[in-house]
């Protein structure tokens, strides 16, 4: 018997999520219904497509080739669904979107925000986070990075001014242990430091005003995380010195509840890209986005 169309799209919909409650979101049914039909599918083809455990769903080896094979197939039918909406005026469609914290919640947060104002045929997932994501392997429509860190083969589209950084402490923290003239003073200090998921903390960078090279800085401290804001708040307390994007601390710099230290080292990264696989270059919703993001 053929599958019925809906429960493929089910399918390919909960291997590309990873997740039955994310797909169960996106498909507007429960969670144990999705599951129910998952499991259906299984049973009349007589083979296992998901691997589920307690945290996550991922594709047997059945599964992954069905997965491949179907994928290309609905994205075909949700091109020619979105076309239409070239004829009508109509922009519409999903997408699914990697990128950083400070890129969603700070630099691109209004754009985005009249984004889905002014198209409201599109849903948008972001999924902020500080690893680097293979968008094609980890299924995502389109990544956002710095421009350093964009992969090569993909096509990329410049969406931000450059970042600059900025190294800040509580004037309470700085009375009592003193204002660093250098990063190498640093050591001397606490440092509140951005926690990486392979393990360790982000190294610290600085423009020497005098060479013009950079400096790296291995920072110390007993307190780390892996949010940004939560490293903002902690030095707004008095924990220590946090290095940040400028703009993610400047109310904080205008308030004064943190004091910026080593402005004449400060040193500043190429702005974010949007990035994508050419299969989506021609997309009427990529061409919306693209035009939002770098107005």
């Amino acid at each position: 018997m053929k599958e019925n169309l809906n429960e493929l799209r089910a399918f390919v919909t909960v291997a590309q999520a990873g997740s039955f409650t994310k797909a169960a979101q996106q498909v507007g049914v429960s969670q144990s219904a999705l599951s129910h039909t998952i499991r259906g599918m299984e049973s009349r083809l007589k083979v296992k497509l998901l691997q589920r455990t307690t945290r996550s769903v991922s594709t047997t080896e059945a599964g992954e080739q069905l997965y491949q094979k179907l994928l290309p197939l609905f994205e075909g039918i949700d091109s020619a669904i979105d076309a239409l909406g070239e004829t009508s005026g109509e922009v519409r469609g999903r997408l699914r979107i990697n990128g950083t914290e400070h890129a969603f919640n700070v630099v691109l947060r209004e754009k985005l925000t009249r984004f889905l104002q002014q198209y409201p045929m599109v849903s948008l997932e972001l999924i902020g986070e500080t690893r680097f994501a293979d968008i094609v392997a980890e299924r995502f429509d389109a990544g956002i990075r710095l421009g350093d860190d964009v992969q090569k083969d993909m096509i990329a589209v410049r969406v931000s001014p450059d970042m600059q950084m900025c190294a800040a402490a509580s004037p309470g923290y700085l009375k009592i242990h003193g204002t660093p003239k250098t990063p190498f003073e640093l050591t001397e200090h606490q440092c509140v430091n951005l926690a990486l998921p392979a393990g360790g903390v982000l190294t610290w960078e600085f423009l020497d005003p005098l060479t013009g090279k950079t400096v790296k800085i291995r920072s110390h401290g007993r307190f780390s995380a892996n949010s940004s804001p939560v490293l903002v708040s902690a030095a707004k307390a008095g924990l220590g010195v946090v290095w940040s994007p400028r703009d993610m601390v400047s109310a904080e710099l205008e308030s004064g509840s943190l004091t910026e230290v080593l402005t004449d080292w400060r040193i500043s990264y190429p702005g974010y890209h949007l990035y994508y696989s050419d299969r989506r270059a021609d997309s009427p919703l990529f061409a919306a986005l693209v035009a939002c993001l770098k107005e």
